[in-house]
């Protein structure tokens, strides 16, 4: 979501104001606090957007196969609205995502889902750009990238390409989740990107995607295809039919690509894709779908192999009528619960959301079998239930912590008004119908594999003090914001809770802890700037005493790329060792 902007001249005045330090420091990470981000959602298209979304990508997935390794899915970042109890359980199910599956016999016809891909091809094949060259010669050398896709793919492409048809847009856009996600439905980026169709939550919330403690629809395979897709169309109408615009447009905002062909024009410069300025990211982004659609139209001419895809859906959706244990939902659907997260990875919990919608995506020759069982079994025994008595000294933030679980589920659950509660008050706490054992290990156990994976640096142990910012701790160990978010599977822009603990790899040779009533005392203030001629990320951030790479963290900024004049920043400066 586009920050709102500031002039400099309104900064300064922002920066004597009375603001305390220690609310700047705490509202640090509430984007919410410094933006109003639920005003922001509710007035800005995404359509007139100028940010890059910054998302997940396949150049993880790239590294692996050229490596010659298969374990990029697995060691790749979550998002920490996941319980801690389903954490390893979605990357065993990533695990199985890279698995290759028994080879599929086409229908006596021959048709597989490549013939009807093909068949709705609608762009411009024939551009010759070396960038897309670019893209075919690493292809063509490493045929194995597109065998591990189509693998991951082949739970959703046949819904995805459904979907596109409907709606008469090019099959190419099919393909689409490769580039975005390498269709990984659990992918999640440091600019807080979720999901095979990767939407950042203001550009989600906006297409109707909910998230709430119990799921997150931008992972939800049904509803994002649709959101992704419907955006796709309106971006497309909105640049009257020209895919590739709508494309760099998903990628780096409406506003970002209008504003780019304002400039060609003005200069008499022709206006196509081709020959706009555009942030590095977008320049690679439609050059990755044409070469992609280039192989998969003619595979034989570019050395690959494609393995064969029935034309058929590979899952139905079944209403389960209300909220589910997912572990009951494998056992009754007679499928491990793997596959479960699979097709249903937008749930955080245990169970499914108890809002709804009532249902859940199994394997197409499952789907009988499940919805007969879900008849014959009891409707109390879907979700496990615990009364629990208040008592002197509870909360409801202590016993939401006791149970794993949030003060608004309890609060909701029974019907509260208020976080008032009494001694001796009976309340209803939702839980697992299974030990966590059934549905992954531990959040330390899966924390342990990733934080004790060797890197440059010594090793720190740290735990999170009220207060505390990721610009705070990663200055103090010499090492950027956006390295202590992914050594600890978190973006940049998540919260630090207090007590929460983090791996830091410190670049100092003898790592201390600044206390937390050393770094209050700091005048740190949330800044606007607005580029001017001749600046660099380096005289910016010699001009206020920070980082080059926290200003790129705090901008979603490709520090290869120049800034542009006009080009409006957010910096976090202690204006006391700033002009």
């Amino acid at each position: 979501m586009s920050a709102k902007r500031f002039s400099y001249a309104l900064v300064a005045s922002t920066i004597l104001s009375g603001c305390s330090a220690s609310q700047v420091l705490e509202n640090w990470h509430s984007p919410s606090a410094w933006f109003n981000e639920d005003d922001a959602s509710s007035e800005n298209s995404p359509l007139d957007s100028d940010e890059v979304m910054v998302a997940r990508g396949d150049e993880d997935l790239k590294k692996s196969v050229a490596a010659g390794n298969g374990d990029q899915a697995e060691n790749a970042p979550l998002d920490d609205a996941i319980a801690p109890e389903l954490r390893l359980q979605a990357r065993e199910a990533r695990e199985k995502l890279d698995s290759p599956r028994d080879g599929e016999e086409l229908s006596e016809s021959g048709e597989d889902l490549w013939d009807r891909l093909r068949a709705g091809f609608q762009m411009d094949h024939s551009v010759s750009n070396a960038r897309v060259q670019a893209q075919l010669d690493w292809y063509a050398r490493h045929p194995r990238y597109i065998d591990r896709v189509v693998e991951r793919g082949s739970r959703y492409l046949h819904h995805i390409l459904e979907e596109t048809e409907k709606r008469g847009l090019p099959n190419e856009l099919a393909l689409l989740p490769i580039v975005e996600s390498a269709f990984d439905p659990f992918a999640y980026s440091h600019g807080r990107a979720a999901g095979l169709w990767q939407f950042i939550p203001s550009t989600g919330k906006y297409f109707g995607l909910t998230q709430s403690w119990w799921h997150d629809d931008r992972r939800d395979v049904i509803a994002a295809t649709d959101a992704a897709l419907t955006y796709l169309d309106r971006l497309a109408n909105r640049f009257d039919g020209d895919y590739t615009l709508a494309l760099a447009a998903y990628n780096a905002g409406g506003g970002t690509v209008s504003s780019s062909m304002r400039r060609n024009r003005n200069a008499g410069k022709p206006t196509d894709y081709w020959s706009l300025s555009l942030p590095t990211e977008t320049r690679h982004y439609v050059p990755k779908l044409i070469a992609l659609a280039k192989i998969f139209d003619d595979p034989e001419a570019y050395g690959v192999e494609l393995p064969p895809l029935k034309n058929e859906p590979f899952f139905e959706i079944v209403d389960t009528g209300s909220q589910l244990d997912l572990a009951q939902a494998a056992e009754l659907a007679g499928i491990e619960i793997n596959e479960i997260y699979l097709l249903n990875p937008s749930y955080n919990r245990w169970a499914t959301n108890p809002d709804g919608p009532h249902r859940l995506l199994v394997p197409i020759e499952k789907a009988d079998d499940f919805r007969t069982a879900l008849v014959e079994f009891p409707t109390d025994q879907r979700v496990s239930w615990q009364n629990y008595r208040v008592k002197s000294g509870d909360s409801l933030n202590t016993i939401a912590r006791k149970f794993s679980t949030t003060p608004s589920v309890i609060q909701q659950v029974n019907k509260l008004n208020t976080d008032l509660i009494r001694i001796g008050q009976q309340l209803l706490i939702p839980s697992a119908t299974k030990g966590s054992d059934a549905y992954a290990l531990s959040q330390a156990q899966r924390l342990q594999r990733t934080q004790e994976r060797q890197r440059d640096g010594n090793k720190v142990d740290y735990t999170v003090r009220r207060g505390d910012t990721f610009w705070d701790i990663a200055r103090e160990h010499r090492v950027s914001v956006r390295e202590v978010a992914a050594w600890n599977g978190m973006a940049p822009g998540d919260p630090l809770i207090p007590g929460k603990q983090l791996v830091i790899w410190s670049k100092t040779a003898q790592p201390t802890t600044v206390a937390s009533n050393q770094r209050n005392n700091a005048m740190v203030r949330k800044v606007g700037y607005r580029v001017r001629q001749g600046d660099s990320l380096s005289t910016i951030a010699n001009r206020f005493a920070v980082n080059v790479r926290d200003i790129a963290s705090w901008n979603d900024l490709n520090t290869s790329r120049y800034l542009q004049p006009g080009q409006s920043l957010v910096l976090y400066v202690d204006i006391r060792n700033s002009p």
